[in-house]
């Protein structure tokens, strides 16, 4: 190595001092910071490369005439003296203005982010909008209390409805049509029962109050055909 080379690198003392930084470096990434020893190891030559790049690099000086032998040797002691009375500051400096943040920069960041990855959470998925309640179904009208009717007459057999004073042949069919086949069935009727059937009677309306329907069925039915026949001929219902 040629004496321009010596005098651009890193001079002895500045590796020195590099491996110093690096070491102190090191030790604490791997004891304060608790990293692996692979990555404190790593940073402290991190370290150690830097500092002694910067502290060994030569500083631009004014040119200056030929001085005498004796004057240069001279200034190289006086530049060593200088050197070595500026060693320990720079020893203490350098670990933590210039390396620290580069520190926490370096390769141990790399294992976190992977961990981070791991961990990220999946998106939330937007929630779903409540379903529309649905519309209460109207409640079905009560069935209307009405006379007892029936799809067939018992037995087989209806009663000759045509017994009753106001009710013929077309009468009697109407009536029947409507599920009234029996004596009993017309004399349980009520008043309200009277009035909706009376609806249903088309262009007989009015005949059942006015003939007296219910109470000549009831008389059929509690005293018999015979004893209403008789009672019929005078109109004693």
């Amino acid at each position: 190595m040629n004496n321009a080379e010596m005098k651009n690198g890193p001079h002895f003392e500045m590796w020195v001092i590099g491996i110093a930084a690096g070491c102190v470096a090191g030790a604490v990434m791997y004891v304060v910071g608790q990293y692996g020893f692979m990555a404190a190891a790593f940073v402290g030559a991190l370290v150690a490369l830097v500092v002694a790049a910067v502290f060994g690099m030569p500083k631009a000086k004014a040119p200056v005439m030929p001085q005498s032998a004796e004057d240069e040797a001279e200034a190289h002691a006086d530049a060593q003296a200088e050197a070595g009375a500026m060693m320990p500051a720079h020893v203490m400096a350098a670990p933590v203005a210039a390396v620290a943040p580069a520190a926490f920069m370096a390769a141990p960041v790399a294992a976190p982010a992977k961990a981070a990855k791991a961990a990220k959470p999946a998106a939330a998925k937007p929630a779903k909008a409540p379903a529309a309640a649905k519309p209460a179904k109207a409640a079905k009208p009560a069935k209307v209390a009405g006379p007892v009717r029936l799809t067939a007459p018992r037995k087989g057999k209806a009663d000759d409805l045509k017994e009753i004073e106001g009710i013929g042949p077309a009468m009697e069919k109407l009536v029947n049509g409507m599920g009234f086949f029996h004596f009993d069935q017309i004399a349980g009727w009520s008043d309200a029962d009277v009035a909706l059937v009376d609806g249903e009677m088309k262009t007989f309306k009015g005949r059942i109050v006015r003939d007296k329907w219910v109470a000549q069925a009831k008389i059929i039915v509690a005293e018999g055909l015979d004893a209403f026949r008789i009672r019929a001929k005078t109109n004693n219902y």
